[in-house]
């Protein structure tokens, strides 16, 4: 096996034992209203950070304004509308791809 794969394996497994971990630890206990309003709002805030990253950040860790950032913005703009899931994500991407066609960024 190869080094990488062997680290694949160890890391997945690990994962794996750090997640089954937290309901045998909690035990039937409840979290306390202050950690329960912090947990209820982290899947978000992650999601936030991972979106502004993905979008804007450069491989040198500069920040890279392109065509990403256009199909963000209009994908926003049709969340704030209301529109469907999949509206959202047709609008987003072809709103990038016109834009890497034209040229931009």
């Amino acid at each position: 096996m190869s080094p990488t794969l062997i680290a694949m394996v160890l890391l997945a497994a690990g994962t794996f034992a750090f997640k089954a971990v937290g309901p045998v630890a909690a035990a039937g206990r409840e979290l306390s209203p202050g950690l329960a309003r912090v947990a209820d709002l982290l899947p978000a805030a992650l999601l936030a950070a991972l979106v502004a990253t993905q979008t804007v950040g450069g491989g040198d860790g500069g920040l890279q304004l392109d065509a990403r950032l256009l199909g963000v913005g209009v994908a926003a703009v049709a969340v704030w509308r209301g529109a469907p899931f999949g509206l959202v994500v047709v609008l987003g991407a072809g709103v990038t791809a016109l834009a890497r066609l034209l040229g931009v960024g």
